[in-house]
């Protein structure tokens, strides 16, 4: 069983998905940090200074303190129940730059993949007797 596992692990295709998996979740990093800080604050800023990521509704108070809470962080440390709208916007967001990240590489794939049409051939040469026959009607539409 063991060696059956390490020809399995070892296979191309486990490795690759494999490489995809790591590369993958370094590209949601990069993906996140780009919604957190590059995006979402100028949008914020455009809609009057709104922070995203403490965009919330306490659906109920917390029972270490009570409200209003300043930040989620806040919320959060006084145990209080709430539906934090901003943080959903925020991976909404990421989602969408990763399915179009990911969209544009399985285009790019297909489109290498993608096989010229065939050339059609060339018809073949006359045979001996077609070009015979072809002169002879030749000569007979020149009288």
């Amino acid at each position: 069983m063991l060696k059956e596992f390490r020809e399995f692990a070892m296979r191309g295709n486990v490795v690759d998905m494999a490489v995809g998996v790591v590369v993958g979740a370094a590209f949601g990093a990069i993906v996140t940090s780009l919604v957190n800080d590059v995006v979402m604050p100028p949008i914020g800023m455009l809609l009057g200074g709104v922070d995203f990521s403490n965009l919330f509704v306490v659906l109920k108070e917390g029972v270490k303190a009570p409200g209003p809470y300043a930040t989620l962080a806040d919320a959060k440390a006084a145990s209080a129940v709430t539906l934090n709208i901003g943080v959903f916007i925020n991976a909404i967001l990421n989602f969408t730059i990763v399915a179009f990240a990911v969209f544009m590489a399985v285009r790019a794939i297909n489109a290498a993949r993608r096989e010229a049409p065939p050339v059609p051939a060339a018809p073949p040469a006359p045979t001996p007797t077609e070009t015979l026959l072809t002169e002879i009607r030749d000569l007979l539409k020149s009288r």
